[in-house]
């Protein structure tokens, strides 16, 4: 069974509240790979679900405990939350570099996958800060130096870029609209672009494959849910088959492309 390390996708949200004189606040924390992980559950990919609070501390330091899992999916983090754990941000004490680790265990074989969002990439404000790490030493593109959110309000159908590559083999050509994608650069001779956006869009690349070393690695430039990917993309037959055939490309071994 493929064994996938899901990273992020959760967040916290405080609100004041106002009536008449009196005032109150609430706090609210929300997952947004729910939908996700029951597709891939469905499909049979065994999924570990670490919210990004979690991650601080939980998330491997060493190699030999990232190869318990097939595939790595980093969604919707920023680089902070692996490089500033609590003994380096309140202890001020030494750890390995986390980053590092990603990228030593790709290149030895892991499958890495970027999902896009607003703290992955570069994200919003250039927040997710993972320009110039190991991290995207190891992804098939390359990250801008700032803010990279493209937001399509009016909504942008996927092109297929190409059609033969097995991660869209059984993925129906209905595409439904999605709402936003980072900007990301796809790496010359050691990359392909699978899925883009149209001309009249920019033609920006949406899904793209490469090698690391021994290891597949992913970048897919758009969310995984809400609100980048509007309930018609998350209700769409291709939805867990796009997914799924992700997941199992990036925990295979590498080919020539």
């Amino acid at each position: 069974m493929t064994k996938l390390l899901l990273v992020g996708e959760s967040w916290v949200s405080s609100a004041n509240h106002f009536k008449g004189f009196d005032q109150f606040g609430s706090v609210t924390f929300h997952t947004g790979a729910d939908r996700f992980v029951q597709g891939m559950e469905k499909a049979g990919i065994d999924v570990t679900y670490m919210k990004a609070h979690e991650a601080a501390e939980a998330f491997p330091y060493d190699i030999k405990d990232l190869d318990a899992y097939d595939v790595l999916m980093l969604s919707d983090i920023g680089s902070n939350t692996l490089l500033l754990p609590p003994d380096v941000w309140l202890r001020g004490q030494r750890v390995p570099n986390r980053l590092k680790t990603i990228e030593s265990w790709v290149r030895g074989g892991g499958g890495l996958i970027m999902i896009g969002g607003y703290l992955t990439f570069q994200g919003i404000d250039g927040r997710g800060r993972w320009h110039r790490t190991p991290v995207e030493a190891a992804l098939p593109v390359d990250c801008l130096p700032y803010d990279d959110r493209i937001e399509i309000p009016e909504g942008a159908i996927p092109e297929v870029a190409h059609a033969n590559h097995p991660i869209l083999e059984g993925v129906p050509p209905d595409w439904p609209y999605l709402l936003g994608i980072n900007e990301i650069i796809p790496k010359p001779g050691v990359s392909e672009v699978l899925l883009r956006l149209s001309e009249e869009q920019g033609g920006h690349p949406l899904l793209v494959s490469g090698a690391h070393g021994k290891g597949h690695t992913l970048a897919w430039a758009s969310d995984m849910s809400e609100h980048w990917l509007p309930k018609p993309f998350l209700d769409w037959s291709g939805y867990d088959k796009l997914f799924e055939n992700m997941v199992r490309w990036a925990a295979g071994k590498p080919k020539a492309i």
